[in-house]
């Protein structure tokens, strides 16, 4: 399925909001084409400027899972993705034995198909314990209020607290710190338009319940 940043943000968000280490993880790398390498990787380069660890894997191939065992290891870890970016053969390789069901990608969406449809633990040979989630295609926030979605976006830490009204939205006030910091190129335009699409979805939700 295709990478989508903000639901990338949204994982991101609620992982900050937690104390939660998040890592990306790149899956099924042995399969990317031209098109797909020239979406993915300023996506990641953006994440990476930002301190986000990145690892690049293959079922396939086996590249990258060393890596991904050293990381796991001693470690309380969840694997959160949408249906079809290979969760579970990921478990069945780094778990030999386990063997979850996988199905290909639909050949009319090219969106994965769900097998996972509960959460599972699974103990980890060296220690630690890896919980493989159900695929999902949406993740909301809806229970966290702005100033938590605010801190969320690591980047904007700095320039909390600096705007000229405290009930700034970050959208069209004079004097806003979010809008300089754009504007000067401290954050991405990206990232921004994923901060407000994400706000309009928590408003919308607070307006309607």
């Amino acid at each position: 399925p295709y990478a989508h940043a903000n639901l990338i943000d949204r994982y991101l968000v609620a992982a900050e909001a937690s104390d939660i280490e998040p890592i990306l993880l790149l899956n099924k790398t042995d399969i990317l084409d031209d098109e797909a390498q020239a979406h993915l990787e300023p996506m990641l380069a953006r994440y990476q400027k930002l301190g986000y660890r990145i690892i690049r894997a293959s079922t396939k191939s086996l590249s990258g899972l060393e890596e991904l065992h050293a990381t796991l290891d001693q470690k309380v870890s969840v694997f959160v993705g949408q249906s079809g970016v290979g969760k579970s053969s990921l478990v069945n390789v780094l778990l030999p034995g386990v063997d979850i069901k996988t199905l290909p990608l639909s050949e009319q969406t090219n969106k994965g198909v769900h097998t996972t449809t509960t959460a599972k633990l699974f103990h980890l040979p060296n220690g630690g314990q890896l919980i493989d989630s159900p695929g999902i295609r949406e993740f909301g926030l809806w229970h966290m209020d702005t100033a938590t979605l605010l801190e969320g976006f690591v980047e904007f830490r700095p320039y909390l607290g600096y705007c000229k009204f405290s009930d700034c939205s970050h959208e069209h006030e004079p004097a806003c710190a979010l809008l300089k910091a754009l504007e000067d190129g401290h954050i991405d335009p990206a990232r921004m338009h994923s901060f407000q699409n994400i706000k309009a979805s928590l408003d919308d939700f607070t307006t309607h319940n």
